[in-house]
């Protein structure tokens, strides 16, 4: 029984991590994104139209990949497959 405690006490450490890293992964890759497509506007206003097309795509997707971890984080919290492959 404390063996099964154990594994769900890592599984809940593990969960924790994989949501805080993806969240300051996504938090930082839009903050470096969004501080070159101000840089650029600067630079190039009369290229602003398309710039602000691919700034959003690319936001688009850095939120999907973070999406992506908080569902395989959320598998593992509800239905933990290391438990089921325990003996019973």
């Amino acid at each position: 029984m404390e063996f099964i405690a154990n594994v769900q006490g890592l599984t809940a450490i593990a969960i924790g991590i994989i949501i805080g890293l993806g969240a300051l992964g996504a938090c930082l890759g839009i903050a470096i994104m969004g501080s070159k497509f101000l840089e650029s506007a600067a630079r190039q206003p009369e290229l602003v139209p398309m710039l602000q097309g691919r700034m959003f795509l690319l936001a688009g997707l850095i939120d999907a990949a973070f999406i992506i971890g908080l569902a395989v984080a959320l598998f593992f919290g509800i239905a933990n497959p290391l438990l089921s492959a325990l003996p019973k």
